[in-house]
Formats: structure tokens, sequence, C-alpha cells
């Protein structure tokens, strides 16, 4: 049975379950305490991941981290959500890059810090972040305005990571998307229709915690 380590604030944790529960693969959640440190303990960077960073996945002996290589190794063992063919596989591969470089990275750093940062974020630094946010964001809104998934006629993990961070409360992230980008409001409602769907604090292990800021 796969083990997956994480906690519920954590989008790209989500990616994963969302993607074992589509999968009907049975796993067991790890509740790591980000929140407060677990990640930064040297002890757990030496048994746990060196790159001090969620998700991991325990497959046997197996470990395996960041959430893009995760999502392609189930998707490719289990076969499913991973493309039909080499081209689409390539154009799964094309979103991820984008999505862990610019979609999700913009937008889950704006979210931490507007939620749960230890002090009151910089106005001047989340000026610059809706800016990128605005830009990937638009991207996506555009690519879905004539499709209804990201590469071809059906989900891919291409879908599962763009989507890990949106199916969280719109006060974490002050981010209105369902009202700027109707394509991407849209295609989440898609989504939720996929087997294995469900609310990311109601699958993930830890607690809900309110925004601060």
């Amino acid at each position: 049975m796969y083990r997956l380590h994480g906690f519920c604030q954590s989008g790209n944790t989500f990616k994963v379950a969302f993607l074992l529960r589509a999968l009907k693969q049975p796993w067991d959640p790890v509740f790591v305490d980000f929140m407060r440190g677990a990640t930064r303990d040297p002890h757990w960077r030496e048994t746990a991941n060196a790159m001090g960073e969620v998700p991991v996945l325990d497959d046997g002996v197996r470990r395996l981290t960041q959430s893009g290589v995760i999502l392609t190794y189930l998707a490719k063992k289990h076969g499913a959500f991973h493309g039909a063919g080499e081209e689409e596989q390539q154009e799964v591969l094309r979103w991820l890059f984008f999505d862990n470089h610019k979609f999700t990275s913009y937008y889950a750093t704006y979210r931490f810090m507007k939620a749960f940062g230890a002090t009151a974020p910089d106005p001047a630094v989340m000026s610059w972040l809706r800016g990128r946010l605005d830009n990937a964001f638009t991207i996506v809104n555009k690519h879905l305005e004539h499709r209804a998934f990201m590469v071809g006629l059906s989900p891919t993990v291409a879908d599962l990571s763009l989507c890990g961070y949106l199916f969280y409360p719109v006060e974490e992230s002050g981010y209105e998307v369902a009202v700027r980008f109707p394509h991407i409001n849209s295609w989440l409602s898609r989504l939720q229709a996929v087997p294995g769907w469900a609310d990311p604090y109601e699958v993930l292990p830890g607690e809900r915690i309110a925004p601060k800021w």
C-alpha cells in the first residue's frame, strides 16, 4: 500500500491524493507537521526528503518526491491519466513544467504569505506575485476556452497538477479565480466530477487553520 506524507494545507500533496483516489489505489496518509517546522528538522530531511518538502510517496522500498515526478510515476505505472500516445504525453509534461515553475509556484507562494506566513506580507512582494499570477492564469484560461481538459479529451496529470491549489477556500488567497477566469472555473467543475475528487481538507491529515492576513 502507498504511504503519502503531507498535510492538509499542501496543494502539492492534494494533487497526489487526488490521483491515488482517481486510480482507486489504497493509500495511508502520513502527517507531516509542516507548520511547526517538521520539514526543517535535520533528522526529517535525512530520513524523509533532503529537499525539505512534501509530498513524499512511499511505494514499498521506493521513495519518490516532487509532485510532478510522483504524478508521472503513478500515471505510467497504472496506465491512466498520462495522455494517449507520445505526443500527448510530451504535452502533459510541458504543462507539468509550466505548472511547477509558474502556475502553482506563484499561486502557492502568494497563498502561503497571505494565509499562513509568520508576519504580514510585504505589499510590494504581493503586488509582484499577483502580476505573475495574472499572467499564468490568463494563459491557462485562454488554453481552456475551447477544450474540456488541458491535454486531449480526458483528464491527465496535467489537469491534476494545475488544479491542486484551486480547491482551497478563496479567503486563503484572496485571489478570485471564479470571477476573473471563467474557463478555469468551468474546468474546475469538470474535475470535481472525476471519481475520486474530494475536498483537500477532507482527504489529507492535519487541522484547518484560519487565514492570518
